[in-house]
C-alpha cells in the first residue's frame, strides 16, 4: 500500500511539473531596458518596439529606464537579469564601443544573447559652407595638404560620431583634428557658426540646416543612397569604401535565455518591424526598420566590436 501512495505521489508531482513547462509563454509582463534617458531617436525606436511586441505577446512590455556611463549602466543590468525571457534590452553601437574604450564596461559581451537588428539611422558626413570641398575626395585633398587645419567635431570621447571621424582619418590617412564637446547638439551648433569644419550626424539634425544652405552634405555613410537626399552620394561611390558609421539599434536578451523563447521574440518583432504603422513612427526620427535573423544579428556584434576595437587602439582613446 505505501509501495502504490508513494508512485502515486511521484505522478502527480511529475504531472504538476509537466503542466508549469507547458505553460505558454509569456505569462507575465516583460521588462524592457533602455540604457539612455526619455525623449531621442532611442526613445521613440524602443516605444515602437515595445508596443508591437505588447500586442503580439499579449502581455504588458514595461520600458525601464536605465541611463548612464554611455548606456553601460543598462546594459550592466541586462547582463546580471534572470535568462527567463522576462527581460528584453534594447542597445546601440555603445555596447560595440564600451569594451575597448572602458577598462571596466560592467558587462560582458558574452553575457548577452542577440535577438535581432531593430534598426538604423544612417550618419551624414555634413561639412560648414566655408569649407572648400564639395565631396570626399576633394575634402582628403584638402586635409592632405593643410594637416592639422581641419578639426571635426563630436558628441564628446568615444561616441559614434567621434569614432566615425578617426575611422575616417585612419582609412584616408590624414591627420584632422578631433574636437569634443558636452553633447551632439552642441558639436552641430559649433558646425553651424563656424568653430568646426567637419561632423558626421543623422539625417534628422541635417536635412533642415541643409534645406537652409548653413551646411554642405558630401556623403552619406552607407551602402545606398538617401531618399531625401539623392544627390549625395555614398562613402563608397566617393571613393572611400569601408566608411559605413551609422547609429544602429538592436535587441538583446540575458545569456542562457531560452533558445525557444529567442525565437519567438525574433519572429514577432521581425513581422512587427515590417508594417506601414512602424516604418512611419521609425520615419519620425530619421530611422529605418532593420529587423534581422538572430545569427546575423550575432555577426554584425561581432563585425562592429571589432572595428570600433581596432579605431580605438590605432587612435589610442581611452574614457577612464
Amino acid at each position: 500500500m505505501k509501495y502504490f501512495s508513494a508512485l502515486l505521489l511521484m505522478m502527480t508531482c511529475l504531472s504538476h511539473s509537466a503542466t508549469a513547462l507547458a505553460q505558454p509563454y509569456p505569462t507575465k509582463p516583460l521588462r524592457f531596458i533602455l540604457p539612455f534617458p526619455p525623449g531621442g531617436a532611442t526613445d521613440a525606436v524602443g516605444r515602437t518596439i515595445a508596443e508591437r511586441l505588447q500586442g503580439a505577446l499579449k502581455q504588458n512590455v514595461v520600458a525601464d529606464y536605465k541611463p548612464g556611463a554611455g548606456g553601460n549602466v543598462g546594459y550592466g543590468q541586462l547582463a546580471k537579469a534572470p535568462a527567463d525571457g522576462y527581460t528584453i534590452g534594447l542597445c546601440s553601437p555603445s555596447i560595440a564601443i564600451s569594451p575597448s574604450l572602458y577598462k571596466n564596461p560592467g558587462y560582458d559581451l558574452r553575457d548577452v544573447a542577440p535577438v535581432s537588428l531593430v534598426a538604423v539611422i544612417p550618419s551624414l558626413l555634413v561639412v560648414h559652407p566655408s569649407v572648400p570641398a564639395n565631396n570626399i575626395r576633394e575634402l582628403i585633398a584638402l586635409a592632405r595638404k593643410n594637416p592639422g587645419k581641419l578639426n571635426f567635431g563630436s558628441g564628446g570621447v568615444g561616441t559614434s560620431n567621434h569614432l566615425s571621424g578617426e575611422l575616417f582619418k585612419s582609412l584616408a590617412k590624414i591627420n584632422i583634428v578631433h574636437v569634443p564637446y558636452k553633447g551632439t547638439s552642441i558639436a552641430m551648433f559649433a558646425l553651424i557658426t563656424g568653430e568646426t569644419d567637419i561632423v558626421t550626424i543623422g539625417p534628422p539634425a541635417a536635412l533642415p540646416l541643409l534645406r537652409e544652405k548653413r551646411l554642405k552634405a558630401l556623403a552619406i555613410l552607407r551602402d545606398k543612397r538617401l531618399a531625401q537626399l539623392p544627390d549625395v552620394p555614398t562613402s563608397a561611390e566617393s571613393g572611400l569604401p569601408g566608411w559605413e558609421v551609422n547609429t544602429w539599434y538592436g535587441m538583446l536578451v540575458p545569456v542562457g535565455t531560452p533558445r525557444e523563447i529567442i525565437t519567438l521574440l525574433n519572429a514577432e518583432l521581425v513581422k512587427g518591424l515590417n508594417t506601414p504603422d512602424a516604418i512611419k513612427r521609425f520615419a519620425g526620427v530619421g530611422a529605418e526598420p532593420l529587423p534581422s535573423t538572430i545569427e546575423a544579428f550575432a555577426d554584425y556584434l561581432k563585425t562592429e566590436t571589432a572595428q570600433f576595437s581596432k579605431v580605438i587602439r590605432e587612435a589610442g582613446i581611452r574614457a577612464d
